[in-house]
């Protein structure tokens, strides 16, 4: 592990707790890599959003480098280092990452790029008019992440990618279900607008008390949405090597869970931000490892709801 790697460690060690405890389960190479890319991930979503680990607001950039203050700006700038990074001419700490990690794996550039366009489409206030749209949000926000991480780990099967894009996508909607109010609050709406016209409910006040149940039903139907994508991301788990397998099953049930909580509070699911406790999460990893112990051969009886082609250009 070297300095950049360990750089790369404190910023997921800051931004996300349970991604980084997930990610001790993978093999050493396989974990320093995913370090490398997530700083890159963590940062553009941090310069978008002018925040520092997804948290505090941040008046600066959380590397060096000039600032700019409109996101649309930021997005310019974003594009222009990735690009950079992708030809090999990076300066920065985490877009040295970048090029370290799409070099080693023979990434493509597309996959980089697509992940800025949902950074792209937050800039432009995009609508999502129906459930397409917020799931070619997902794809590139996190869908086009998990097909990454799946090179990552060795993975080439354009099948079990696509799986690996649905786990991506499982995990933004059940993002947005549990963040639909605080996104609200910002002017950013990722529900299908059709689902909330159905129920009456005006995105400009989604936030007023008097909505909260009819929320609950359009809420509960994302997440059922999300299982669908939790089921098909099951049988690319299935083809992953051992440990691999067990980091990202446990990652699967650990934000699988978050989702249980959302439901199982109802309307009450915003009064306070649901996460997964420790012990909770540790009986997600038991019951991962006693799923790969039994598991004999991969799975292949989980419906193909993977919808990575849709969005995908090669």
């Amino acid at each position: 592990m070297d300095a950049l790697v360990r750089e790369c460690q404190r910023r997921i060690q800051k931004g996300s707790k349970s991604f980084a405890g997930a990610a001790l389960l993978l093999p050493a190479d396989v974990r320093y890599d995913t370090y490398l890319l997530y700083a890159w991930c963590r940062y553009c979503d941090d310069l978008i959003d002018g925040q520092a680990f997804g948290r505090a607001p941040a008046t600066m950039p959380a590397t060096p480098g000039e600032y700019v203050d409109k996101p649309g700006e930021r997005l310019q700038q974003l594009q222009r280092q990735t690009r950079e990074a992708l030809q090999g001419h990076a300066s920065e700490s985490v877009f040295l990452a970048l090029q370290r990690v799409v070099q080693k794996h023979q990434i493509p550039d597309l996959h980089p790029m697509d992940h800025l366009e949902g950074f792209a489409m937050d800039t432009r206030q995009r609508k999502f008019i129906d459930l397409n749209d917020t799931l070619e949000y997902c794809y590139h926000v996190a869908g086009v992440v998990g097909v990454m991480m799946a090179l990552i780990m060795g993975v080439r099967n354009r099948d079990v990618l696509n799986r690996a894009s649905d786990l991506g996508i499982a995990f933004q909607l059940t993002n947005i279900a549990r963040d639909v109010l605080d996104d609200a609050e910002n002017g950013r709406i990722y529900l299908p607008q059709q689902w909330l016209e159905e129920h009456q409910i005006p995105p400009d006040n989604m936030t007023d008390d008097i909505y909260r149940q009819d929320l609950t039903l359009v809420v509960r139907r994302l997440l059922d949405e999300a299982d669908k994508y939790y089921q098909s991301a099951e049988v690319g788990i299935s083809h992953l090597p051992g440990r691999c397998a067990l980091a990202i099953d446990s990652a699967k049930r650990i934000y699988s869970d978050i989702g249980t909580i959302v439901r199982r509070r109802q309307d009450r699911a915003w009064d306070e931000r649901v996460y997964v406790s420790a012990p909770r999460k540790m009986v997600c990893v038991f019951s991962s490892l006693a799923a790969s112990l039994a598991r004999s051969k991969p799975r292949e009886d989980a419906a193909d709801f993977s919808r990575n082609e849709l969005w995908t250009k090669s």
